[in-house]
């Protein structure tokens, strides 16, 4: 499992400056209505952005005027987030969290979960339904698959299918409020993610 998690992070670590430039213009915003819409709280909300990479979806929770926190185990990603967003951002790697609980009205969870292997899945999933007020919203994007697993270069993945990521996102304590693939506007064999939006029961 370490082993896994230093190789994707390594990386991250030595690529995040490119990475940076490469996603800077992704237009996510299709993903960031889903999930704020999705919570009862009033705003401004105190959300997590996980796997927050350098910091561009941070920047825009934080331009909306939220509280927007980061997370992300590169290193170099970390200090990219804090530059480029002003915001906090936690260095953790995903499978030794430490959140606090009951803490975060959203989770923005966008092209991250996929990196965690999928026997340590299940505790990270629960670890962030323990960090949400009560009826708080995960957000979720991962490229889907046929429930594969392995490395892509350096970098490890995981592709779920949509019932077998309602089986592992359910079984952490969530009930699904609606999904769709992306990029919208497309027929869905040219839709590589999936994005679906659950509610803390």
């Amino acid at each position: 499992m370490k082993e896994i998690t230093r190789s994707t992070l390594s990386h991250y670590d030595r690529e995040g400056a490119r990475f940076r430039d490469a996603t800077r213009n992704h237009d996510v915003s299709q993903n960031y209505v889903a999930l704020l819409d999705a919570i009862e709280a009033m705003p401004p909300f105190t959300l997590l952005d996980f796997g927050c990479g350098p910091g561009r979806d941070l920047a825009h929770f934080r331009r909306l005027g939220h509280e927007a926190i980061g997370l992300d185990g590169s290193k170099a990603l970390v200090e990219l987030a804090r530059a480029d967003s002003g915001c906090e951002v936690l260095h953790q790697d995903f499978i030794e969290l430490d959140l606090p609980a009951a803490h975060f009205d959203g989770v923005f969870a966008n092209a991250s979960l996929f990196h965690v292997p999928r026997s340590a899945l299940p505790e990270v999933l629960l670890k962030l339904n323990r960090c949400l007020k009560p009826r708080g919203v995960l957000f979720t994007s991962n490229p889907r698959g046929d429930d594969q697993e392995g490395y892509s270069g350096e970098r490890y993945g995981c592709y779920y299918t949509l019932e077998s990521w309602r089986r592992l996102v359910t079984g952490a304590g969530f009930e699904e409020l609606h999904h769709y693939y992306r990029p919208p506007g497309l027929p869905i064999e040219q839709q590589p993610w999936l994005a679906s939006v659950w509610r803390k029961t």
